[in-house]
């Protein structure tokens, strides 16, 4: 070690690097828990990318939907002020009736209008809910299969003391597992 550098060793580290040098089984097993914990890393990513994914779905989806209720208060504006021109037409005749009329006409078009844009956003609405609800339920696959890898490391911890080989293969069917429900995840299932 060169002399610029100050490191120190706890007792468990020097522990450690002696049984991984002169014992295959630790090595084979610290092998196997630096593994896991990289593909626990990968679970872990995914889980956070997903959420993050609902998330903005889920921020869209109330979007589209305040765009929506306003185009609905804008629909109920030309409803009221249609309602006005009708009465407008009903108390009145000649130009002045034929005048309101129009309006009323008018006031009918443009509230189909405002009632396409309304659905529209309606549904646009209805679609990023479904999309953040899809990506939650992958976000909850990858936090499955995070905490299957998690408690294969934990047990793989526990057989490097114990050197119980049930313990060994226990730890690689949990890991398996934690890879399948990973690999639902991953086909969004």
């Amino acid at each position: 070690m060169s002399e610029d550098h100050f490191h120190v060793h706890g007792p468990h580290d020097h522990e450690a690097e002696h049984r991984a040098e002169h014992d295959p089984f630790a090595g084979r097993i610290a092998v196997m828990t630096a593994i896991f914990a990289t593909i626990g890393a990968m679970f872990g990513y995914m889980g956070g990318h997903t959420q993050n994914e609902a998330l903005l779905y889920k921020n869209e989806a109330a979007i589209r939907r305040a765009e929506a209720s306003d185009q609905w208060n804008f629909y109920q504006a030309k409803s009221s002020k249609q309602n006005l021109a009708e009465l407008g037409a009903t108390l009145t005749t000649g130009d002045q009736q034929a005048k309101y009329q129009k309006e009323v006409d008018r006031y009918k078009k443009e509230k189909e209008e405002i009632k396409l844009v309304a659905e529209k956003f309606e549904k646009a609405s209805k679609d990023a809910e479904a999309m953040s609800d899809a990506s939650m339920h992958v976000h909850h696959r990858w936090a499955q299969a995070t905490t299957l890898i998690q408690i294969a490391i934990a047990r793989a911890a526990i057989t490097i003391l114990t050197r119980n080989r049930g313990l060994q293969y226990t730890s690689y069917g949990v890991a398996a597992f934690a890879v399948a429900v990973g690999a639902l995840a991953l086909a969004h299932v």
